[in-house]
């Protein structure tokens, strides 16, 4: 790393999507607040994260990222938490289980409250107003006093994701996890699926081969990785000011780490070189991952991993591409050359929901299943020519029985759309759309 690197450097570089804070007094304020709190993770979690991580790259093992799109102040309960977490759960289970690899599972949770925009202002109600930038600076009411970016909601933010964290902590160590559970986390709405009874399916299956272990003599009550779980939390460094704050020199080895999340990826559009925001994640020794999109060229990767990993350690850096359906086949092969190339030994991970989103009826946001599973099949398909471990998936999904996203086996119609769309920002795939997919993948991990 980069030893004359300050949290505070990104100041000076040209920073992209930040906002327009009205009061520099309260923002200096909140600021020294954050700085002044406990970290929400620490620096020997994140290096376990990117042991694991390490491990995918090498192939031995599969890559789950997995949340909200956005989280918000005004959906914040322990059964929201635990049922996302179930889903997440569910889908590491037909992963593990359907492919026969370990999976590193990931959440979009405790910390992703901003999103990037396109632009400025928006038109809302009749009126022009500040763009909903997520709950950590403004609200999504449509008011002039609702959008005015507020910096005490950094605040908010950090004891929410403190209290999602312990929560989280609780569930994946405190016996919520452990694999004889696996009937409890099918979800009622869900159970009645052909995803739901899929996995209902096997889950019978491994309760027989647990049940067999037993009778064996194997004593299943001391296998720590029977009964509990590691799960990490992730966001995108989008609102800086807030991650400088939370950033602290690790007392061991002296390194900095943003102790906001175990990992923190750089957006699409903010992942250029020379730019604040990737300069702020050069210093971190977090493992860190970046958004490509289908405008980025190999020789923009390229970049991208030589300021990003300039020691070519695996596990540090994840690579999610977001390029849309149908375009894997022509824009992929050439940037999985050139990083072969360069040595860097990243993650290859697929986000196929950003690159396929239209918009339905009524004029809302969504996304098709079909649209979905196309680009990861892409993604698996040109991994597979060139000799590359397809590492993961990053999708958003919600535990709710929302109708945000199109098709899937319990199919969900366009006049369905406003039923159950309850997004702050971006069309989610429900529990039971999120096990389809699960098993889809397992699919396409035991061919490849």
């Amino acid at each position: 790393m980069d030893r004359s690197w300050t949290p505070s450097r990104w100041r000076d570089l040209p920073a992209e999507q930040q906002p327009e804070w009205p009061d520099p007094h309260v923002l200096d304020q909140t600021l020294k607040s954050l700085s002044a709190l406990p970290p929400l993770v620490f620096a020997g979690e994140a290096r376990s994260l990117q042991r694991a991580l390490a491990e995918v790259a090498a192939g031995e093992a599969f890559l789950l990222q997995a949340g909200d799109c956005a989280e918000s102040f005004h959906d914040f309960t322990a059964d929201s938490i635990r049922d996302k977490l179930k889903v997440i759960l569910q889908m590491a289970v037909v992963l593990t289980y359907g492919a026969g690899v370990p999976v590193v599972k990931l959440g979009r949770i405790a910390g992703q409250f901003a999103k990037p925009r396109s632009s400025a202002t928006e038109f809302v109600d009749g009126q022009w107003l500040p763009s909903f930038r997520g709950h950590v600076v403004n609200d999504d009411e449509p008011t002039l006093a609702g959008r005015t970016p507020d910096p005490t909601r950094m605040l908010t933010a950090y004891h929410q994701s403190a209290s999602t964290l312990n929560l989280l902590r609780a569930f994946t160590k405190g016996g919520f996890a452990d694999l004889s559970q696996v009937h409890t986390w099918n979800q009622q709405f869900v159970a009645g699926s052909p995803g739901g009874q899929h996995y209902d399916a096997l889950a019978a299956e491994i309760d027989r081969a647990l049940r067999f272990m037993r009778a064996c003599g194997i004593n299943l009550g001391g296998e720590a990785s029977l009964q509990q779980v590691d799960f990490w939390t992730s966001h995108e460094g989008l609102i800086l000011s807030y991650e400088e704050a939370m950033t602290r020199r690790d007392s061991l080895t002296g390194d900095w780490y943003d102790t906001s999340a175990h990992l923190v990826w750089v957006g699409e559009r903010t992942r250029h070189p020379g730019g604040a925001h990737v300069d702020f994640l050069s210093g971190l020794s977090n493992p860190v991952a970046a958004k490509i999109g289908p405008d980025a060229t190999p020789a923009d990767v390229v970049g991208l991993c030589a300021a990003l990993d300039p020691d070519r350690t695996p596990g540090r850096l994840t690579l999610i591409t977001r390029l849309g359906a149908g375009r894997a086949p022509a824009i992929l092969p050439g940037l999985l050359a050139a990083v072969r190339d360069a040595g860097h030994p990243v993650v290859w991970a697929c986000d196929p929901m950003h690159g396929n989103t239209f918009t339905g009826q009524g004029g809302r946001k969504t996304r098709h299943f079909d649209h979905v599973l196309a680009e990861i099949r892409e993604f698996f398909a040109v991994c597979r020519a060139a000799g590359a471990w397809p590492g993961g998936v990053h999708v958003e999904l919600t535990g709710d029985n929302v109708t945000e996203c199109l098709g899937g086996a319990d199919e969900v119609l366009e006049n369905q759309l406003e039923l159950r769309y309850t997004t702050t920002c971006d069309p989610r795939l429900n529990a039971s759309q999120s096990l389809d997919l699960a098993f889809h993948v397992a699919d396409l991990l035991r061919g490849h």
